[in-house]
């Protein structure tokens, strides 16, 4: 029989996401599974002059990282259901990089992520996170469209 135990649910604050977070619910209602969020920063990088590079700015970066997570719970707190256990990861680095390796690490049994309909052009220029989470993840993803119906339109 198929147990999820463990539900992991990529989350960048959008409404697309906050779709998939309700469903991971549902699913961890059925299955008495834990959800996992993360949300990944990308680091901030200023390039100070042509002589020494780029540099990241650490400072900085812990702050958004605190606010990711305090905002993180909050979201969580008005959608996940009291009953539903659930932990929030804030990672920095490639948001697709973070999302396999934290499936990795904690044994996930399941992904939830939201596609956000990129189409044409902008699709080949910045791919899709969705896309290469299902292509290296260790587990099963299941990928929610972005309008919210998961049906084939035209």
């Amino acid at each position: 029989m198929i147990q999820y135990k463990k539900i992991l649910v990529p989350i960048d604050f959008s409404d697309y996401s906050k779709q998939a977070m309700k469903y991971a619910s549902e699913l961890a209602g059925i299955f008495n599974s834990e959800i996992i969020l993360i949300y990944v920063v990308e680091p901030i990088i200023y390039p100070p002059d042509l002589s020494i590079g780029q540099i990241a700015l650490p400072t900085l970066t812990y702050q958004i990282d605190e606010k990711a997570k305090e905002e993180l719970d909050r979201v969580a707190g008005e959608i996940i259901p009291k009953e539903i256990k659930f932990t929030s990861i804030v990672k920095l680095g490639k948001p697709f990089i973070e999302i396999i390796g934290v499936a990795e690490s904690e044994n996930i049994d399941l992904i939830v992520i939201s596609t956000h309909g990129h189409t044409g052009v902008e699709h080949m220029l910045f791919g899709s996170t969705a896309d290469k989470v299902v292509r290296k993840a260790h587990c099963p993803v299941l990928t929610l469209r972005a309008n919210g119906n998961n049906s084939d339109e035209k």
